[in-house]
């Protein structure tokens, strides 16, 4: 995936968070975000990236930059490329910042998980990513029983294109910029499978992963659909080991 020009100022962090019809779950996210980062004492911004939706999404992201306009600076820009993978990589390649990742609209991985990994990645981590599966996570409830299923064998399928990481799919990852931009050079995969490439891309670039225990709260709205998203995902890593 080709980096695009980036417009944005350079900042210490940026949030991306893709969104494909969030009008529903967006502005609790964007305010639950906002208010913490407002705490904190790094210069930050919110990028979310609408890809193509087809409800208000866009329009409520610009509803809450109007309102922390100020204090938290959001942004909002688009991506024509359907797919979580092709949304998350559009924000990330038009970072400037220091430090640069994204997280789920649904809130899933508490917001505070921020703190972890702001301190490993000034520490020197390349990446640190939320994990709901190494020692010491928790589920706040259980899962249905398919999603569970499902997401054992796809960490059973993918375990050997990312050695030692208990979780590639949890939607909260962070970088330093400058290496996930040259991972995300040699990234293909636009769909949900784009994590695990991304992580693969991002050892290959000669970067560490720094996992991050949370407790995980199950969206029932989330908009992962097992067949229409599912299928595709296997045969994508399915085509990693390939390559």
């Amino acid at each position: 995936m080709n980096a695009v020009t980036a417009t944005r100022r350079a900042a210490d962090l940026e949030i991306v968070i893709p969104a494909y019809n969030e009008a529903e779950r967006l502005p609790r996210t964007l305010e639950a975000t906002a208010a913490f980062l407002a705490r904190q004492p790094w210069d930050v911004r919110i990028v979310v990236v609408d890809n193509g939706s087809v409800d208000d999404t866009a329009e409520v992201a610009r509803r809450a930059a109007a309102r922390w306009a100020g204090v938290v600076e959001i942004d909002v820009i688009g991506c024509s490329i359907r797919g979580k993978g092709a949304a998350v990589a559009r924000g990330l390649s038009t970072s400037t910042s220091t430090f640069v990742g994204f997280m789920d609209a649904d809130l899933s991985t508490p917001v505070e998980t921020l703190t972890a990994a702001m301190h490993h990645l000034q520490l020197g981590a390349s990446a640190v990513i939320a994990s709901r599966h190494a020692p010491g996570a928790a589920f706040a409830e259980p899962q249905p029983l398919g999603r569970r299923l499902g997401g054992a064998a796809f960490r059973a399928l993918s375990r050997s294109l990312v050695p030692g990481v208990h979780d590639s799919q949890c939607g909260f990852k962070f970088f330093a910029r400058e290496l996930v931009v040259r991972a995300l050079e040699e990234c293909r995969v636009t769909n949900f499978a784009f994590d695990v490439e991304l992580l693969r891309r991002v050892r290959q670039a000669g970067g560490d992963i720094v996992e991050v225990s949370v407790t995980w709260t199950d969206d029932a709205r989330s908009t992962f659909h097992p067949v229409r998203d599912g299928i595709p995902s296997f045969l994508a890593v399915l085509q990693l080991h390939a390559a």
